[in-house]
Formats: C-alpha cells, sequence, structure tokens
C-alpha cells in the first residue's frame, strides 16, 4: 500500500482536552494561530499521532497513549530529543517545534513537528512502482541508515542518549520483560529464544546512534523522487550497535512484515528490489565498513525483538488503547516471527 496516510477521526480512546492543548501552543509556540482542526493518523502501533490544521500551517503532534504503560515505552521526549539533534546531519528529519513533558496538559507527554511532505508504503513490494524506482528506495534506506550511524553523538549532544554496559544484554533483557509482561499465551520458541541470546551475543565495542524501528514504513518517501524525505517514528531510538539496526532492515528478508507479503518470496531481481546480500554491500560502502560478521545473531535478534514489540502492540489492542484498530490482527505475529528465529538458530 502507499499513498499519503489516513487521517480519521480522533479516536474515543485517544481523545484529549483539545482547547487545553491550543492554550498551551498558543503560549509556547511562536506564531501559532487558531482555529485549529485535529485528525489522527491512522495506523503506527505505538505513540498516537496527530495532524494539527492550523492558520498558522500544518503540524503533527505526537503523544504517549493513554492508560498505564509499560515500563520505558512510549517515550515521545526521546523521539523529539534525537530528531532535534539530528536537524543539521544528514539524516532527513522534521522540524521539531516544541517538546511539553508536563502531562497535566494534556494527560501524557507530548510535542509538535513538521508535517513533511511525503508518501508511506507499508508494501514491502512497492507494487505500484517501477523496478528502477524500488530499487533506488531501497539503496536509499542503506544510505540514510549508515548516514544516521556515521553521526558522532558526541557532535550533536547525544553522548548521554543511551545506557553504559553492552547494548544486546540491555534489549534482550528489556523486550524479555516487555514480552512476559505482555504475554497472552505460552510460546516455547520465545523461552527457548530468551535463553540462547544472552550466551551467543558477539563481541563488538561499536557504539552509534541507533534508530531502533528503522524500516521502508517509517520513513517518507518524496512526492515525485524515489529517495527519503524524512525518517520518523524515533521512540526505540538509543546509542546501540549499527548491526541491531541493520539486522532490523533486513529481517524482511526472512519473513512476511507485518502488513504485508515479505520479501523472503518473492522475486527480487524481477523487482529490481536488492537481495540481502546487495543491501548489507550498499550499507557497508556507505558506512565505509568492510564486512558484516555474524550476521545470522543480529537476524535471529532482531525477530525475537520484533516479536516481543508485537505482542505488546497487540495486548494494547486487547485492552483497548491501541493506537490503532488494526492492533488485533497481530494475533499471531509474535509467534510466526519467534518460530522463524528459533528455526535459524537450529540451522547453525
Amino acid at each position: 500500500m502507499s499513498d499519503a496516510p489516513e487521517l480519521t477521526a480522533v479516536r474515543e480512546a485517544h481523545r484529549f482536552d483539545e482547547q487545553a492543548l491550543l492554550d498551551y501552543l498558543a503560549a509556547n509556540l511562536d506564531g501559532f494561530e487558531a482555529p485549529v482542526t485535529i485528525r489522527q493518523f491512522e495506523g503506527g502501533q505505538s505513540n498516537p499521532t496527530f495532524l494539527l490544521e492550523a492558520a498558522s500551517g500544518n503540524y503533527v503532534m505526537r503523544k504517549q497513549p493513554p492508560g498505564e504503560l509499560l515500563p520505558s515505552a512510549h517515550q515521545v521526549d526521546r523521539e523529539h530529543r534525537v530528531m532535534d539533534a539530528l536537524r543539521d546531519s544528514d539524516v532527513p528529519v522534521p522540524r521539531m517545534f516544541v517538546s511539553c513533558e508536563d502531562p497535566s496538559v494534556i494527560g501524557t507527554k507530548f510535542y509538535l513537528m513538521e508535517k513533511v511532505e511525503g508518501r508511506v508504503f507499508t508494501d514491502l513490494l512497492l507494487p505500484t512502482l517501477s523496478a528502477a524506482e524500488r530499487g533506488a528506495i531501497y539503496e536509499d534506506l542503506a544510505r540514510v541508515l549508515a548516514a544516521l550511524h556515521c553521526v558522532d553523538p558526541i557532535s550533536v549532544g547525544l553522548e548521554s542518549f543511551g545506557r553504559p554496559g553492552n547494548y544486546y544484554a540491555r534489549q534482550i533483557s528489556r523486550w524479555s520483560k516487555q514480552y512476559l509482561a505482555s504475554k497472552t499465551e505460552d510460546l516455547p520458541e520465545m523461552d527457548r529464544l530468551m535463553s540462547w541470546l544472552p550466551s551467543h551475543i558477539p563481541e563488538s565495542e561499536e557504539r552509534v546512534i541507533v534508530h531502533g524501528d528503522f524500516r521502508l514504513g517509517n520513513v517518507l518517501i518524496h512526492p515525485t523522487e524515489p529517495r527519503i524525505a524524512g525518517v520518523i517514528d524515533w521512540e526505540l531510538s538509543t546509542l546501540g550497535h549499527p548491526l541491531a539496526d541493520l539486522g532490523y532492515v533486513c529481517m524482511d528478508y526472512h519473513a512476511d512484515s507485518y502488513y504485508s507479503e515479505g520479501l523472503n518470496r518473492a522475486d527480487l531481481s524481477d523487482l529490481g528490489i536488492p537481495s540481502e546480500q546487495q543491501m548489507l554491500d550498499y550499507y557497508c560502502a556507505f558506512a565505509g565498513r568492510a564486512n558484516v560478521e555474524n550476521w545470522s545473531f543480529y537476524v535471529i535478534y532482531n525477530l525475537f525483538r520484533a516479536a516481543g514489540i508485537i505482542q505488546g502492540v497487540y495486548k494494547r489492542g486487547l485492552d483497548g488503547n491501541a493506537s490503532s484498530d488494526s492492533a488485533l490482527e497481530f494475533k499471531d505475529a509474535c509467534r510466526v516471527r519467534a518460530e522463524r528465529a528459533w528455526a535459524l538458530v537450529e540451522a547453525l
């Protein structure tokens, strides 16, 4: 699927005091002028996102969802911080306008940013585009990801953006805990992965800014050109290991995506989409990296991590506070990813 993101009326579960928001913006955002029409973006499963069409222009607001939140989840303040830090880098990000960490204003933390014009594609096979356009977009995914990893965190004020210690050990622990907190059925493969992963972490001291959810569906493609106009959804960003992001992008070569058929069953050469190895080669060339070792670990880790994330989405759907009505469609997504990850372990 592609086109401009779908807009709906604000969902019942995500309503907030709109007048309180407008009063806050009038006092804290230079040039802001009412009247304002507020609608909600459909899609996206974590932080509710809204379009504010104001007399002074269009803005996009991201806020935490209502209800009880899992520890360390839905950190919209981190999203604002990293995009603001990257504003002058080679990574295309929206301009940030205001961030509010006071939940008393509208009930949760929120921030406002520029509305970047662009297309959103959730079908990895890009059926509406030509083979040349598909190839260019995937190559640009590798280029922009490499550009992010080449940013010096100290130079943009993000030296304290991540916690000390081994990145993978922290992430495996985090997603294990969040999976268990949102667990709805017994999945033996998840239990096995939670045991296998900590003892198979490759040794590496690399530490860069990582997006955490870098994929086709989280970039805005220029309205008429096959290139990335903006990278969005930075909630999971931190300081970490670059191959975690690369493994996440390439995870779809091993399993279907959340929204469509993955790259694992398609004739990529006929479609003009690079193979997994070509994506690794693109990334290494753009990042100035010689090669990638222990590749299977990074794919297995990301399938496990994605399983944990999507289980949380499904649980929020059951609880009635998901950001999209489609959350309940992910009932089997955690199991499918866990089974695929464990199959890769058994193939080693």
